[in-house]
């Protein structure tokens, strides 16, 4: 296996509410497997699926919605290692590498958490400030460079 098969493919997203850009609100989804931890809706791209096939049916699958417009795209992919505790669970990946999108929900869009397997059960929208104090430890270096690269470009 070679170090980039090591990596799951994936697509994750940094969701806005359909008030942007007058507010900056994030969504943010509480883990139904894991007491506190927050997260933003990801999930593996299936083989043969181009990546932004795979962004809407995953936020179809983990919010129940795929009623969103892509903002931006962060650059390029980026990629983490799962802690220990989650990369037995995972093998045969060492981690995941993500292509990140800043997505605006439509009006129309509504969020439900029950979906065929849920991932989460509570959200909110908060401040960009207040996403990082609410994350996993160590998906958190992912969401500083992906948050601060939106930031700089002047769209968060």
């Amino acid at each position: 296996m070679s170090k980039k098969d090591l990596y799951r493919p994936n697509v994750a997203m940094i969701i806005v509410s359909n008030n942007y850009p007058d507010k900056k609100e994030i969504f943010i989804a509480h883990r139904n497997d894991l007491d506190g931890v927050w997260q933003f809706p990801q999930g593996g791209i299936d083989k043969g699926e181009d990546v932004e096939e795979a962004l809407f049916r995953e936020l179809e699958e983990e919010i129940g919605t795929s009623k969103a417009k892509i903002v931006a795209e962060y650059p390029k992919w980026i990629s983490y290692d799962f802690p220990q505790k989650i990369a037995k669970k995972m093998k045969p990946f060492k981690g995941q590498t993500q292509r990140y999108y800043l997505m605006k929900l439509k009006k129309s869009a509504e969020i439900k958490l029950d979906t065929k397997h849920p991932e989460f059960d509570d959200y909110k929208f908060v401040s960009v400030d207040e996403v990082l104090s609410l994350t996993a430890h160590f998906k958190k270096p992912v969401y500083e460079t992906v948050i601060n690269y939106f930031k700089k470009e002047g769209l968060l």
